[in-house]
């Protein structure tokens, strides 16, 4: 997608209701992120309310994509009795949907924290909504990434030592990962008018606390 029609996109989206102008702005922000950011400076309760639509389909999708990258995940049709891919699929779905929130709130808060440290004015439930539209990629994954996996694997992706390549495979999703780290500090930069060097302190601080909390949530 080019720039320019990234511009024409955007300014349509700018004519539909509150709430869809939200949910395309989640894709928006795959191609043009900082328009979809420094919309959301406007940290007004109407403004808000029209985007907690579109952060919790994100948060939501995000939580999924997670879910199936735990190490968990490796293990959960190792049970006969469990070898049922319909139950299996509604445990990471309600899984996901936890995780995501339980990210959303900690993770969220951790780096709302490091920005209030380096100077930012903005509000806990701003710094949420940026973290949530920073996780379009880690959804692009699970529609892309992990739909090629399971297509590929099959069961084997979630019964214990998986297919041969798996894990090499699987190493693929932090590129994702990567992806989203580099957008919050694109939004950090957009939404406070930062300069990259403390955008970067800001973000960079709050994902290795990150990488801490879900490294132990992994060894649980």
């Amino acid at each position: 997608m080019s720039g320019e029609y990234a511009d024409r996109l955007a300014t349509k989206v700018e004519h539909r209701p509150e709430e869809q102008v939200w949910l395309l702005r989640a894709l928006l922000v795959l191609q043009s992120p900082r328009p979809v950011f420094a919309a959301i400076r406007d940290d007004s309760d109407d403004t808000a309310r029209a985007r907690s639509e579109a952060a919790l389909a994100l948060v939501w999708l995000a939580g999924i994509a997670a879910v199936l990258a735990s190490p968990h995940m490796s293990t959960l049709m190792d049970d006969p009795a469990d070898n049922d891919i319909g139950i299996a699929s509604i445990v990471i779905f309600l899984g996901g949907g936890m995780y995501g929130a339980l990210a959303y709130l900690l993770l969220g808060g951790v780096l709302h924290a490091f920005l209030r440290g380096l100077g930012a004015t903005g509000s806990y439930r701003r710094t949420r909504h940026l973290f949530a539209f920073a996780l379009t990629p880690i959804v692009l994954s699970l529609v892309t990434f992990w739909v090629v996996r399971i297509a590929v694997e099959g069961r084997d992706l979630f019964r214990y030592g998986g297919s041969d390549g798996g894990h090499v495979f699987a190493n693929l999703f932090y590129a994702f990962v990567a992806w989203t780290v580099v957008l919050v500090a694109v939004g950090v930069r957009t939404v406070l008018g930062w300069s990259w060097p403390r955008s970067v302190a800001a973000v960079g601080g709050a994902t290795a606390v990150a990488a801490l909390l879900v490294l132990g949530t992994s060894l649980l």
